[in-house]
């Protein structure tokens, strides 16, 4: 991307302009920016975003304003310019794993398009990443150097896009092990990993079963986590014991009588133990509640 220009609007600026740019970074930061809506250099730019009234992925125009729009998935979120570009570079920019693109786009960036389009039907609710890069606008309190902050937005949008990549790298990476944990559980109710990685959507997606998940902390001591009704929800297929709840130290070893119960979380849904063997324990008891 040497020697590339690329165009977009100037003035205020939105999440799906933000990251388009944020991406492009990701795969050559040594292209020229030019923000503008003067017709001349939009038209002289090698690629063009959010501007122009034009999509042709071939000659590296995506705009999605003009009549009709940029089309749509096949679940009805239309296509921002964000979504443009990464329909056409996220496998690249994601080394070649077309599986991993397609888990950044489902994940965030439909959810951007979305935002952008005004298409608002199953995103969730709160300040969304889109708000947040709207916050990089400067207020009528401030100095209006649009490009200033556009830049600085872009610099944010850069760390989450490479966030979110390697985090849903490692998801789809731990598939496979949760997977044979899974299959090798003496129990299908308590699920053993050897170590902590990603496990809702898999365990989710294979098992009916499973209600705890057993895992080493960071710190050297083991854990019990109950398994959610489905990922996200705060609602548990099985809760550990009431009587356990916001108990920690001798409370909790003289509540279970596992003398190396370390602390349960009042609302339930995790637990630890200093011991492997402890923390089964802890699963065994539940179990039976």
């Amino acid at each position: 991307m040497n020697d590339k220009t690329i165009a977009t609007h100037n003035g205020s600026f939105h999440a799906d302009d933000v990251f388009s740019i944020a991406a492009f970074k990701l795969i050559d930061p040594s292209f020229t920016l030019v923000r503008t809506r003067d017709l001349e250099l939009i038209a002289k730019a090698d690629i063009v975003i959010d501007v122009g009234g034009e999509y042709d992925a071939d000659r590296n125009r995506f705009d999605h304003h003009q009549r009709g729009g940029a089309g749509e998935r096949e679940n009805g979120i239309p296509y921002s310019s964000f979504g443009l570009i990464w329909q056409k570079y996220g496998v690249e920019i994601c080394q070649g794993k077309a599986d991993l693109a397609n888990a950044v786009d489902a994940g965030l960036v439909s959810t951007i398009d979305a935002i952008d389009c005004g298409h608002v039907n199953g995103v969730s609710e709160g300040i969304s990443l889109s708000q947040t890069i709207g916050m990089f606008n400067p207020t009528w309190q401030e100095d209006s150097d649009f490009d200033q902050y556009f830049d600085e937005a872009v610099d944010f949008a850069s760390c989450v896009l490479m966030r979110f990549i390697a985090s849903a790298n490692g998801g789809i990476s731990a598939k496979a092990i949760v997977a044979k944990a899974i299959e090798q559980a003496e129990d299908p109710r308590v699920i053993v990993l050897e170590r902590y990685i990603p496990w809702k959507r898999t365990v989710h997606a294979l098992s009916d079963e499973a209600l705890y998940m057993v895992y080493p902390s960071p710190t050297g001591q083991w854990r019990i986590q109950t398994v959610p009704v489905e990922p996200g929800s705060f609602e548990d297929r099985k809760s550990l014991p009431k009587a356990w709840a916001g108990l920690s130290g001798q409370d909790l070893i003289d509540m279970t009588g596992i003398d190396d119960a370390m602390f349960c979380h009042n609302g339930l849904f995790i637990a630890g133990a200093e011991s492997f063997e402890s923390t089964m324990k802890m699963a065994a008891l539940a179990l039976t509640e």
